[in-house]
């Protein structure tokens, strides 16, 4: 309590001798009194709320009362919201050993049918082994519905019956889904048990358990494969700078792996949801972050990464404007393809850019909509990059007028092919939030492929089949430019002329995206800063070459459409005829 300046009066002498609480008020200004005993009804009758993080260790039936310098009285009840199992039971399956082995976790969630018949007529009851802890709840032959329960900082368990109970109010909680209800009865299950297990630790000493403990759930039948998600959610969780990770283990004590199958990190700035698909063990995992790269370099790529796309994108809007408002009739095949590439370039910087705000924004849906929209551009640039191989290559071989419908099949393959793969991973919910970590435990985070097999997968397989083909038609021309020429014809004019068509090729077919196949070892921190460099500027460097190479083949109005010559002195290709 407050000491204001001003006269205070104690609660009347009346409540002297009814039950209730003892509060130790500091300092009653009129009366000498020291200890009031007072009932929680006359204190605060129904206006008080339950605040964890005010009561702290406190349990049911502490009352905290706090009363202001102008006399507003504020009452936060320590009784959680929801409902006290029906029946408390305390079977002797526990040593009380000081830590909990895996045997013991084990033989507690194989003996808890053994309760069933100590419960009578109740429907749930609350188990008590020492530190361990749990509730058990009879399942009903039908109308089943979510189970909710919450878990103090104590470990006892609340029955959450409503949405007025939140689980927001406890550190921990538990949600099974009526599917498994359902699931559990149809192969004779007749109970779900959630049991909480302090002091377990991980055999690996580079990592542990959130709060050294452990999460078991069980229900008297195999569940699994289930499309509604068990969700343990942790409040108020402090990494101190590690890496979280839900994990399961399946019981088994002579292997004792722990495994990321079948559940999904959900992790928001304070609290971690782990969403599985099956019964077993769960824990949250904390391992140090990888420290592949520290804070100074990870604010230095971010710095030039933003800059570069913004740049990028600022030069791209001006090609693309260029091109619709003096260019558009008088485009080639070449240039229209280009031009769908800035599209392309345009549209992945912009996402790139915006991703990470609206990942903080905490919604799902939208972080799963930017990270498709991001990799569906990412995957269009990539083969924009192999039609323009392609459009190089039948143009060194005069084979486009006898393609059928050539910039309808070109388009397919830029445009169609990546919506495929990118249907595909939205199918199979393969897109989440991405954590990004630094050697000091910051981190960032975006919204993109969730799963690193699948992202190594896919990414680097679809960029290795177009950097195999782009690679191959620039060796090609770049042996047409340099090789075939009559040296007696070179000069330091078409040297520079061919060099700087060359250096364009090769930002035009992407390869400077290969830069990524180097980021292991020693070759880690010089490749980031050369990928992000070259790609961040990429739309930068292919205005100019495209602004330059436009004014080449304004100066030769004979040129035709389909022809791969820049001009009429050198055997340089230029995209834009």
């Amino acid at each position: 309590m407050p000491k204001p300046d001003h006269n205070f009066s104690c609660i009347p002498s009346k409540f002297y001798n009814g039950t209730g609480f003892l509060l130790n008020i500091d300092r009653c200004w009129n009366v000498g009194v020291r200890n009031t005993r007072l009932s929680q009804a006359d204190l605060c009758g129904n206006y008080s709320s339950y605040d964890k993080h005010a009561c702290g260790d406190l349990a049911e039936p502490h009352l905290m009362l706090t009363i202001d310098n102008n006399g507003k009285k504020t009452c936060v009840s320590c009784k959680p919201p929801g409902k006290k199992p029906d029946i408390s039971l305390f079977p002797a399956w526990s040593n009380n050993d000081s830590d909990v082995s895996p045997d013991t976790a084990v033989n507690v969630m194989n003996k808890l049918s053994s309760l069933l018949e100590l419960m009578g007529n109740c429907s749930t009851a609350a188990i008590t082994m020492g530190d361990i802890k749990g509730l058990l709840t009879k399942l009903p032959s039908k109308n089943h519905s979510d189970i909710k329960n919450g878990i103090t900082t104590s470990g006892d368990m609340r029955i959450l019956e409503n949405n007025t109970d939140l689980v927001s109010d406890f550190s921990r909680s538990v949600k099974i889904p009526k599917e498994a209800s359902a699931m559990a009865v149809k192969r004779n299950g007749s109970y779900a048990g959630v049991m909480l297990f302090p002091r377990m630790f991980q055999d690996d000493p580079n990592s542990f358990f959130f709060n050294d403990e452990v999460v078991g759930i069980e229900m008297g039948a195999e569940i699994s494969n289930l499309s509604q998600t068990i969700d343990i959610h942790y409040s108020n969780v402090d990494k101190n700078g590690s890496i979280a990770s839900c994990r399961s283990w399946d019981g088994n004590v002579a292997t004792q792996i722990w495994t990321t199958d079948g559940c999904k990190t959900k992790e928001t700035k304070s609290s971690i949801t782990c969403q599985c698909s099956h019964l077993t063990f769960f824990a949250i995992l904390l391992s140090p972050p990888p420290g592949n790269i520290s804070t100074s370099d990870f604010n230095s790529l971010t710095y030039i990464t933003s800059i570069g796309c913004g740049l990028s994108m600022f030069f791209l809007a001006v090609a693309l404007f260029m091109h619709c408002l003096i260019r558009k009739g008088k485009a080639s095949q070449a240039t229209k393809i280009l031009m769908n590439l800035f599209v392309a370039m345009f549209t992945l910087n912009l996402s790139f850019l915006i991703n990470e705000t609206v990942a903080n924004l905490g919604n799902y849906t939208a972080c799963v909509v930017m990270a498709a929209v991001m990799h569906y551009t990412m995957l269009a640039t990539f083969s924009w990059f192999l039609a323009q191989a392609l459009h190089l290559y039948y143009n060194l071989h005069k084979l486009p007028s006898k393609i059928k419908h050539y910039m309808m099949k070109i388009c397919i393959t830029g445009w169609v092919t990546p919506a495929v793969v990118v249907i595909a991973l939205l199918a199979t919910r393969k897109y989440d939030y991405l954590v990004i970590y630094t050697d000091n435990g910051n981190s960032a985070t975006m919204c993109w492929i969730s799963d690193a097999i699948v992202h190594q997968g896919v990414n680097i397989g679809y960029y290795a089949g177009v950097f195999i083909f782009t690679l191959t038609v620039f060796i090609i021309t770049v042996r047409q430019i340099a090789v075939l020429k009559p040296a007696e014809a070179q000069n330091s004019s078409s040297i520079k002329t061919n060099s700087f068509s060359i250096l364009g090729l090769f930002l035009l077919l992407g390869i400077t995206w290969a830069f990524a196949f180097f980021s292991y070892g020693p070759l880690l921190l010089p490749s980031y800063y050369i990928f992000t460099i070259l790609n961040s500027f990429q739309g930068f460097f292919l205005f100019i070459y495209y602004y330059n190479s436009s004014k080449t083949v304004d100066k030769n109005p004979r040129a035709d459409s389909s022809s791969s010559t820049a001009t009429a002195n050198t055997v340089t290709p230029s995209p834009f005829q």
